[in-house]
């Protein structure tokens, strides 16, 4: 229970049917920490289910269903919530239901989560629990719903593994609109043209990977009834105010509206909380503290509609989602000319933030917060809308114009006053409204710009009687345009009155050079092309009103005014069959379910932060520095020590063995060398006061020069990590002379975050014998976190026991970095005697864990006029960060995977680790070779603008054939590689597709699509042979059960999966007779990574070895009695003195480098691939649109086509993220701005592609289990096609503008890369100012 202070009423209300009577409760605890933290008398166990992604409500991984009846209504409303955001004191008289509420294993799974799990939507299952109640929340409203309602319902969660599709697949399932192969109502198959190709006579081909037969069916008669006592308490007439003392603050919440005046008279200061999407972050990042909230949250006064003739009145307490539904119903009821402000913010509602947001915000909240990227505001204030405020003095009018959003003093409201409701007037037949906004991404994203627009034309006449421009995010607050629509009254709507607009607000809407948000010009071009929008738009509808009179825009830019469509994904999977000979008991081959994943659907996987509670742990919160390079002068802990419950700081003179192991420092000494480092740790009763108290650690610096930020700045000063490695085939110099042509260039490509659902997480308990400690904690390394640990304290390793389950997503950014941290966590667990639990909130493990390596590439390229290159030179520099990390292994990488997929004779790669002062970058799936091979990609695409080809043609020329070998003399078989390009080619119909694209874009000025083909060679294996090693545990118990261990983690991508296949299919016993409980030092020591696609080839190979060992040894019990059954054999053994356990061993694939000599073997073996994507891009805003996408994968044989093709799209969805979407942005300082959800945009589901077809294609690789091949990291580098897409796209819309001339499009290509990519009128009219006169707010560190 909370900890007992007086004065407080008591907080009632349900979780999944169970009363919760909560005597002092505290305003400051949210209901995530409440449900996974404090002990709930009737509960035995915490709720761990729902799930901390990032504290922010951005993620939606701990989205829970909420309850509520509504007495006036007479209805019970079901809405989806993020609990981080939600107050439990919000929560008197509401229904809260988790994932556990729904179903569970123990009991009945319900059939959202049962159908999440044969679909194959979840892998390391973290969001999971999110997406199940995302989804369940939607059936309880709609238990038949829309393709469009589903994906609607998960755009605000966010997932990092599957690529979405999956996912939405099965909430699809539930639809009446639904049919498993997408038929597209026309009866036929959609593939069915090109089906013949897809098999071949010699193997079966199959495109299900799940059988939808075996669903139980959803009966909404059998869901939970809402507590009739909540019934009760919403209907009693006698409500009292309700107060809730906290340790520091109080919650008051009013029953009448006159109450509330009373309240908000008494308390002036004090904020209204409804939603607490506004304050609450602001809170968590220590920008406010409020002593009392006043909640009215359900006050009926603010929660109405009341609509007249001429507009309508809506609630302050109206949910944004709320506002939504009120205006669909005024528009169905209304004229469309009176309707045009209900269809501008429709529109915008649909993509405002995601569903639980939408379900908390408050339109009263959501006005009077004016926050400056507001998207609704601009267009209430276009619109004419009025803001009703009220007091105990009485009500008054405050126009939602220019002065309120700009936060004039006059505008203002008066401390006691209120928001009671927001008028929006009808718009008229004359009178045109639009909102306007560009995003990072189409969901769930603050708006980059956006744009409230109206206009009012003398009636029958284009003469302008009135107009009204408002902008968001250009500035501090929303801004008006008021001077200029001043000076365009009385002109006519035509190209020069659009002209002059254009001139006029980038004169009086001025974005300062070193803005904070930066992207200055891209945004000065926003501004003038979402007004030309706005022109065009006005333009088609006065044509529409009398065409005879008004002309109407030309046909070709039409589509400037069609939003991209959000539509439900579509696509297959093909694979090949099982062979029907095989034993209908051997699991390979078959499309086998994750082991786990009903547990993760059901919320029962347990994590690292779900481990319950031990006695006497303790909490610890880092303490990071603020500077990239300085000395450390003083360390003051003594304000943190004095804190309530904070035991102990813990500093690097705390460590008592290496603080310096390798290069890698646990805890900073003496200098700080990156913003970011850990200085400190302070350990606390609570996570709360940990993290309070690390704020009140004061240090004090001293600069130190030079501070180094990018490649560039590297460069200057000679500052590397490692040597440069070389690689170099026949002669470079001679093949330049002799070439007819030469071009050279530089890409820069910058890093990535992981974004693992999953933040680090570590549980370090200390043994009070002989210096063991022993750690939980998700990792792709034990081994790596036990040696740095044993470093650390000073004892052998044999003291340190590192175990790992699972972990919520890692893609490599957990392979070193659990190490230091564990290294942290293990030096106060044992200097204080306790166990210490370690995780990292969301901004924090951005700060601290780095990412991918950023990239600068530059090439010089002799080529012949036909498209054959004849040499090339390459240099690669990476920005490694300020320790060693992985950066030399990244440098290999590069420089053996510099060719891709392409013969060029006389070749050169050098690679080199630069040494900044920012956080290590570290492993990112397919580390190294998506960074080279986008540069290849761009060198490729040069030549083909030179030669007047296709990129496609070129690559084609230049493609290895058949048997052939690297630039360093390793030979390998190109056939695979050229079936997966002509696959690609034919079956994605690319010619043809192209054609029709080039058609488009004659017919298009300012939308363009583009296509494009990617071809891949991604190597399996590391070039030293022991780190190719695998080891394996395999015991069989007397009542024929097996327990299998091994060195692998699972970390989402169904390692565990798949060696219960191996081991099912060697020891001939169902699935159901294996388990695998964890991955252990004390099981298996010394194990290598889990990285690198390796995972099943070496320890599918170890547990191969180990069953095989225990059938030989029964061999003779079986030949005795071969009609015996498993269990029978079993027993005999053990009468026998038969040993029933062994270890199992892969000694690794022989590889080898010589760098001195240039040459080796370095690969194992080769996964090819190749990718065709088409977009659509809208020239004016840079937003895109990825339309289709068909992979054809080399996966030889695959051991479990739905894990396979899960990794695929998974990866190939990252990888669009990486090359597109997903952009770091650092001060010049070397300060990290990008720390969460807010502000680092990994793709939702409405970024991912609407058609996508995944073809597993065949081959032999003897060399690995099974013949089978790794595939889970070389999907990334597909997603390079959606870039090469883009760039053809723009390269489209560039030569249709005259500009001929080859460009370079940088990584990520972002929406204002693409924008400003796409030179014309608008973004030649912006102003630009001299890079010297200024410093800006961010910048690239490649």
């Amino acid at each position: 229970m909370m900890p007992s202070l007086p004065n407080s009423d008591e907080l009632i209300f349900f979780v999944n049917g169970r009363k919760v009577v909560e005597k002092r409760a505290d305003p400051e605890v949210n209901l995530l920490f409440y449900l996974r933290e404090v002990h709930i008398l009737m509960f035995s166990f915490h709720l761990t289910g729902t799930k901390y992604g990032c504290g922010i409500g951005g993620c939606g991984a701990c989205t829970v269903m909420v309850s509520r009846y509504d007495p006036k209504a007479k209805k019970i409303h079901h809405y989806s919530v993020t609990a981080c955001l939600v107050p439990i004191c919000s929560l008197y008289g509401a229904a809260v239901t988790t994932i556990e509420g729904i179903g569970s294993i123990e009991t009945r799974i319900h059939p959202v989560q049962e159908r999440l799990a044969k679909c194959h939507g979840t892998q390391c299952g973290f969001c999971s629990p999110g997406m199940a109640m995302s989804i369940y929340t939607l059936l309880r409203n709609h238990p038949e719903p829309t393709p469009d309602q589903i994906i609607e319902a998960i755009g605000g969660n966010l997932c990092r593994c599957t690529g979405y599709r999956p996912i939405a697949e099965s909430g699809n399932t539930f639809s009446v609109e639904s049919t498993v192969c997408q038929m597209k109502g026309s009866g036929k198959c959609c593939m069915d043209q090109e089906k013949g190709s897809f098999v071949n006579r010699r193997e079966r081909i199959c495109t299900k990977l799940y059988n939808e037969d075996e669903f139980q069916p959803l009966d909404p008669s059998q869901e939970p009834i809402f507590p009739p006592e909540l019934q009760r308490m919403a209907e009693d007439p006698n409500k009292k105010r309700l107060m809730f003392q906290g340790e520091k603050t109080t919650w008051i919440t009013p029953v009448t509206l006159n109450d509330l005046l009373e309240l908000k008279t008494n308390y002036p200061k004090a904020p209204l909380i409804m939603g607490n999407t506004a304050v609450g972050p602001n809170i968590k990042f220590g920008k406010e503290f409020h002593p009392v909230f006043i909640s009215p949250l359900g006050l009926s006064e603010l929660c109405f509609m009341d609509s007249t003739d001429d507009g309508v009145t809506i609630g302050a307490g109206y949910s944004l989602a709320e506002l939504n539904d009120a205006l669909h119903s005024i528009v169905s009821k209304q004229p469309k000319e009176k309707t045009k402000t209900y269809y501008a913010l429709m529109k915008h509602l649909r993509t405002l933030a995601g569903a639980q947001i939408r379900n908390m915000a408050t339109l009263g909240g959501h006005v009077v917060s004016r926050p400056n990227f507001s998207d609704l505001n601009p267009i209430l204030a276009a619109g004419n809308a009025i803001i009703n405020v009220i007091s105990k003095e009485g009500e008054r009018q405050i126009p939602l114009d220019g002065p309120f959003l700009e936060k004039s003093p006059e505008a203002n409201l008066k401390s006691e006053e209120i928001v009671l409701s927001v008028y929006i007037p009808h718009s008229t037949q004359w009178h045109f409204v639009s909102g306007l906004r560009l995003a990072p991404r189409q969901e769930n994203a603050f708006a980059i710009v956006n744009a409230g627009m109206s206009v009012k034309f003398e009636e029958n006449t284009d003469t302008i009687k009135d107009l009204k421009i408002f902008y968001g995010s250009v500035g501090p607050t929303v801004v008006s345009a008021n001077q200029t629509c001043k000076q365009l009254i009385g002109r006519q709507w035509d190209d020069q009155m659009l002209s002059d607009a254009c001139h006029l607000v980038l004169d009086e809407i001025r974005i300062p050079p070193g803005a904070e948000g930066g992207m200055v010009e891209y945004r000065r071009t926003l501004i003038i092309s979402l007004l030309f929008k706005f022109y065009l738009k006005v333009r088609r509808g006065l044509n529409k009103m009398d065409p005879q009179k008004f002309p109407d825009i030309p046909e070709k830019f039409m589509s400037a005014l069609d939003n991209f469509p959000i539509v439900m994904p579509q696509g297959l999977q093909f694979f090949q069959c099982v062979d029907p000979h095989q034993s209908p008991q051997d699991p390979v081959g078959h499309p086998v379910m994750h082991q786990s994943a009903i547990k993760h659907a059901t919320g029962e996987a347990v994590y690292i932060h779900d481990l319950p509670h031990m006695a006497q742990e303790l909490f610890l919160a880092p303490v990071t520095s603020t500077r990239a390079h300085a000395k450390i002068i003083s360390i003051d802990v003594s304000e943190a020590l004095a804190h309530p419950g904070v035991i102990d700081v813990i500093t690097a003179k705390d460590v008592p063995g290496d603080n310096n192991h390798k290069g890698e420092v646990v805890y900073a000494q003496n200098e700080v060398i990156c913003v970011g480092q850990i200085v400190c740790t302070v350990a606390a009763d609570t996570h709360a006061r940990a993290k309070d108290a690390a704020k009140k650690v004061k240090i004090v610096y001293e600069d130190i020069e030079p501070t180094i930020i990018t490649i560039e700045q590297a460069l200057q000063h000679n500052s590397f990590l490692s040597e440069e490695k070389k690689i170099e085939k026949g002669n470079i110099e001679h093949a330049f002379k002799h070439v007819d042509q030469i071009i050279e260039g530089e890409v820069h490509m910058e890093g990535q975050e992981h974004f693992y659902m999953e933040t680090q997480s570590i549980l370090a308990i200390p043994k009070h014998e002989d210096k063991e400690v022993v750690l939980h904690l998700g990792t792709q390394y034990p081994t790596h976190v036990q040696e740095f640990v044993a470093a650390a304290l000073n004892v052998p390793r044999n003291r340190v026991a590192c175990h790992m389950r699972r972990t919520g997503g890692a893609f490599g950014g957990k392979l070193t970095k659990p190490s230091l941290l564990g290294a942290a966590s293990a030096v106060a667990a044992t200097k204080i005697g306790r166990p210490i639990r370690f995780t990292l909130e969301r901004s924090d493990d951005m700060l601290i864990t780095a990412g991918r390596h950023p990239v600068l590439g530059k090439y010089k390229i002799g080529f012949m006029n036909n498209g054959v290159i004849k040499a090339a030179d390459v240099e690669y520099y990476v920005n490694g960060g300020c320790t060693p990390d992985v950066s030399s292994l990244v440098i290999d990488v590069i420089v053996l995977n510099a060719e891709n997929t392409y013969d060029i004779p006389n070749f050169r790669c050098r690679g080199r680790a630069c040494k900044t002062y920012l956080p290590s970058n570290t492993t990112f799936r397919g580390f190294g070779f998506v960074q080279v091979a986008v540069v290849v990609e761009t060198y490729i695409a040069a030549v083909a603008s030179r030669c007047n080809l296709l990129p496609e043609e070129v690559k084609e020329i230049n493609m290895y054939k058949r048997i052939i070998k690297t630039a360093f003399k390793q030979t390998f078989n190109a056939e695979p590689l050229r079936k997966c390009w002509k696959d690609c080619l034919e079956k994605s119909s690319f010619y043809a597709r192209k054609k029709n694209a080039e058609e488009f874009n004659k017919n298009n000025y300012w939308k363009k699509k583009g296509l494009a083909v990617t071809p891949m060679k991604f190597s399996i294996g590391s070039p030293e042979t022991y780190l190719n090693q695998g080891a394996a545990l395999v015991h069989i118990y007397l009542d024929g059960s097996v327990l299998v261990t091994h060195g692998g983690c699972e970390i989402g991508q169904g390692l565990y999966t798949k060696m219960i296949q191996v081991a099912s299919r060697e020891l001939n016993i169902p699935p159901s007779y294996i388990h695998l409980s964890e991955t252990s030092t004390i099981t298996v020591p010394n194990a290598i990574f889990t990285a690198g696609s390796m995972g099943t080839d070496v320890f599918g190979k170890a547990v191969q070895n180990a069953c095989q060992i225990l059938m030989a040894r029964l061999q003779p019990v079986i030949r005795k009695n071969p009609k015996g059954s498993w269990e029978d054999w079993v027993a005999k053994a053990y009468q026998e003195s038969i040993s029933l356990s062994t270890t199992g061993y892969f000694k690794g694939y022989r590889t080898h480098m010589d760098w001195e000599k240039e040459e080796g073997e370095p690969q194992a073996y080769c996964t090819f691939g190749a990718a065709c994507s088409e977009v659509e891009v809208d020239c004016l805003t840079g937003a895109y649109k990825l339309l289709r996408t068909d992979i054809f994968m080399d996966s030889a044989f695959s051991i479990n086509p739905a894990l396979d093709v899960g990794q695929i799209e998974g990866a190939f969805i990252q990888g669009m993220g990486l090359y597109t979407r997903e952009e770091l942005k650092y001060s010049p300082k070397g300060v990290l701005y990008s720390r969460g959800p807010d502000d680092y945009h990994i793709p939702t589901v409405t970024e991912i592609p609407e058609e996508i077809y995944v073809t597993l294609v065949c081959s032999r690789n003897p060399i690995a289990i099974y013949s089978s091949k790794g595939v889970s990291e070389a999907g990334m580098f597909l997603g390079c096609s959606v870039f090469s897409a883009i760039y053809d796209a723009v390269t489209a819309a560039r030569r249709e503008r005259g500009l001929t001339k080859n460009f370079t499009l940088n990584s990520p290509a972002t929406p204002e890369v693409i924008r400003m990519s796409c030179v014309d009128q608008f973004s030649d009219m912006i102003p630009r100012d001299d890079p010297s006169t200024f410093t800006p707010w961010s910048i690239h560190v490649s």
